[in-house]
């Protein structure tokens, strides 16, 4: 099937787990965490870092590439490079680097489901490739609450003619969603549009979910996406320039941290602006003084700023 026909996709600064074919329909889902910075303390950042992150330069790509070659056992590198190729659309380049980071860290179920999906985004017919089942099924033995792969699982029923199947697991997976996941809504209108294609009906059945307390991380929460004048603005500037304003604004944030460094949620939003803009370094030293100032959370900030890829 050709991808570009009848695709309907993500706005891009959703949070865009990949466009899926489901028996006769084309999905788009919402399950990787976006680009975003706190809005209490840069309320003015997130349009442009979004629209920086869409349109910088090669330069981020070719300091990971730089990095994997210097050190080609670095896993959380070659799993950083893989994102970036992931979010630039080159897929095939994100299977690369997905299996050396699977391979420096085995373990780690989010890169197989990672590994996984860029599979099936790189497949020009096939919706569910062996391997990326494999791939699924390796993440979800390692954990078998990751929601990535407990979706694409549910996919590859789905693909598999069991429709039923996949609206159970779906919907037991909604069941598991804290209300406000940035895949939440997405996941609600694939349960509808798969019942909807096989002539079921799901209504009742999504109105019993009963969800979990919110208890989505710092570093995964989502934030209103960008006004249409926001975007408009950012449009008019050259793509070097967004980059350079971006920097500037996340500056702004980090200066600020110094001014209120009690402000614990807000370095985590500086640390995840820092790792968006491919700046690992002061992602960590960010982490450094965010310990520093509260150290009575340093656990949970090193939790969150492992979320992120944070040694």
């Amino acid at each position: 099937m050709d991808r570009n026909n009848g695709m309907t996709q993500a706005p891009t600064n959703r949070f865009p787990w990949g466009k899926m074919t489901l028996g006769t329909a084309v999905i788009a889902v919402g399950f990787a965490i976006g680009f975003a910075i706190n809005r209490d303390d840069a309320a003015e950042a997130a349009p442009a870092s979004r629209m920086a992150s869409a349109n910088a330069n090669s330069d981020p790509i070719a300091a990971l590439e730089q990095r994997v070659s210097d050190n080609p056992d670095d896993g959380e590198a070659w799993a950083q490079l893989g994102s970036a190729h992931f979010n630039g659309g080159r897929f095939t380049d994100a299977v690369s680097a997905y299996e050396k980071a699977t391979g420096a860290l085995p373990k780690a179920a989010g890169l197989w489901s990672a590994l996984g999906e860029a599979r099936v985004m790189a497949s020009e017919r096939d919706p569910m490739p062996a391997q990326a089942a494999a791939d699924f099924a390796k993440a979800a033995s390692l954990d078998a609450k990751d929601p990535r792969a407990r979706y694409f699982l549910a996919v590859k029923k789905d693909v598999d003619g069991d429709h039923k199947g996949a609206i159970d697991d779906w919907l037991a997976l909604l069941a598991d969603t804290p209300p406000g996941a940035p895949w939440e809504t997405d996941l609600r209108r694939t349960i509808e549009q798969v019942s909807k294609i096989n002539n079921t009906d799901s209504s009742a059945r999504l109105a019993a979910v009963k969800q979990p307390a919110p208890t989505l991380p710092v570093a995964a929460r989502a934030i209103p996406g960008p006004s249409n004048a926001d975007l408009q603005a950012a449009a008019s500037i050259p793509p070097s320039e967004q980059r350079q304003m971006a920097e500037g604004m996340v500056s702004r944030l980090d200066a600020r941290l110094k001014d209120n460094p009690k402000n614990v949620d807000g370095w985590i939003m500086l640390i995840r602006s820092r790792m968006s803009l491919a700046q690992p370094d002061k992602a960590s030293q960010a982490l450094k003084d965010a310990v520093a100032a509260n150290p009575g959370q340093a656990q949970m900030l090193r939790q969150q700023a492992g979320i992120l890829g944070v040694k």
